[in-house]
């Protein structure tokens, strides 16, 4: 199926210009909602906003938004002032060096990645697209640049993708907690556990990313529960298992994880991949057989 754009803009590099369509990178799944209900009539409940200060019911022309300076201090907006602030939607991603820079994208940690979006070319820009992405392929650089959308201004990297180009969203600097601000606490790590920890990882270790393995067992499940529901099935708790002795020596637990492995681990994980996926279609058919 073909994408559909979700809007257009402009990659701006020295003098050439590229009208570029922007795609969603994914679609996720929609969250599971549930509404709050009245308990006597099943009726859905509105949402209503109270002054908290005389308890009265505020209607929405009576609602304003305003800006908290102080505490419990105010300073009010009005509807035009509030557009007046927002950045002007440009429909431009500009790559200058005033304001930005090509660099090697391995150089951008990926705790700045926010969203991703698929570029491709809108009409007319397919020979500047393509040049672009084969430029960035040639030196190793992606592009750093700003983009303007949605009232805000945005700090993007611009990438290439196989025989394309994707956008990546980053967080500002000042947005992002360092990490030393996380407490580590004080831990030796002793050559011995370093090594068995080492050999538990390699006995679980894949050559490649296959995001096509893992789904969301959690959503499947609570869908599957939802149907019966909906059937007139009571959802009951899961029996919830008791929990296991913990062992609380570290090089203890250590051994126990390679012994739950079992020797030949790696010889047996190749068999093991090929014939995952078989296995679990042949387990969804007997699971979907309902009375």
């Amino acid at each position: 199926m073909t994408a559909r754009p979700i809007g257009s803009a402009t990659v701006a590099f020295g003098l050439v210009s590229v009208p570029i369509k922007l795609y969603s990178a994914a679609e996720p799944k929609a969250k599971l909602s549930f509404n709050w209900l009245h308990k006597d009539c099943g009726s859905r409940l509105k949402q209503q906003y109270v002054c908290k200060k005389d308890g009265q019911l505020v209607e929405k022309e009576d609602m304003v938004k305003g800006y908290e300076f102080a505490k419990e201090q105010y300073v009010l907006f009005t509807g035009d002032e509030l557009k007046a602030l927002e950045e002007k939607a440009t429909e431009s991603i500009e790559i200058a060096e005033e304001i930005a820079e090509f660099v090697p994208a391995d150089q951008v940690e990926r705790f700045y990645l926010s969203k991703i979006y698929y570029l491709g070319p809108d009409k007319g820009g397919e020979r500047a697209y393509r040049l672009l992405g084969k430029a960035m392929q040639e030196t190793g650089l992606s592009a750093l640049a700003r983009y303007a959308a949605r009232g805000k201004q945005y700090l993007v990297l611009v990438r290439p993708l196989e025989d394309g180009l994707v956008m990546e969203q980053l967080h500002y600097a000042d947005e992002l907690r360092a990490f030393s601000e996380v407490p580590l606490g004080e831990g030796e790590v002793k050559p011995e556990e370093l090594q068995l920890a080492v050999q538990i990882i390699k006995q679980a270790a894949s050559e490649s990313f296959e995001p096509q393995k893992y789904g969301d067992d959690v959503r499947k499940r609570m869908m599957e529960q939802i149907e019966g529901k909906i059937a007139g099935e009571e959802i009951t708790a899961a029996p919830v298992e008791e929990p296991q002795t913990q062992i609380i020596d570290l090089m203890d637990a250590l051994k126990a994880s390679l012994a739950k492995s079992g020797p030949g681990t790696e010889e047996r994980k190749p068999a093991q991949r090929s014939s995952r996926a078989p296995a679990k279609k042949a387990k969804r058919k007997k699971a979907g057989g309902r009375g």
